[in-house]
């Protein structure tokens, strides 16, 4: 059975951090590319940033550049996201996503599977 298990988010102040992790099992982890995707209240989802299955390359969107930083570990079939200097914008539910190399990391119908989210709330 695939799973992608989300945790670590939590409530925080405005220029705190939080890291948040994404445990993988029952696909070949190493073999596909690795997204963030949020979604806030209301809002539809948002693309936050991506890695390759090689651990290389990664991309963010404008809005995080600098602040959040994506990083895997293959031999702990792990994703995580370090996210430094929160604003309230930030707020959202986080999920992982995996996608096979070659596909649309934009086009949300390309990924495989995706995890449940975890909360992230910004707010003094």
């Amino acid at each position: 059975e695939v799973q992608l298990v989300e945790s670590g988010g939590g409530l925080v102040q405005p220029g705190g951090s939080l890291r948040i992790s994404c445990v993988a099992s029952g696909f070949s982890f190493s073999s596909y590319g690795m997204s963030w995707v949020r979604q806030a209240p209301g809002m539809a989802l948002e693309w936050v940033s991506s890695i390759t299955g090689y651990n290389t390359s990664p991309t963010y969107v404008d809005s995080v550049k600098g602040r959040f930083t994506i990083s895997r570990d293959n031999a702990k079939n792990t994703l995580y996201l370090q996210m430094n200097d929160l604003k309230p914008v930030d707020t959202a539910v986080y999920y992982c996503a995996a996608a096979p190399h070659g596909r649309n990391w934009y086009d949300y119908s390309e990924y495989d599977y995706w995890g449940q989210g975890t909360q992230v709330t910004v707010s003094s």
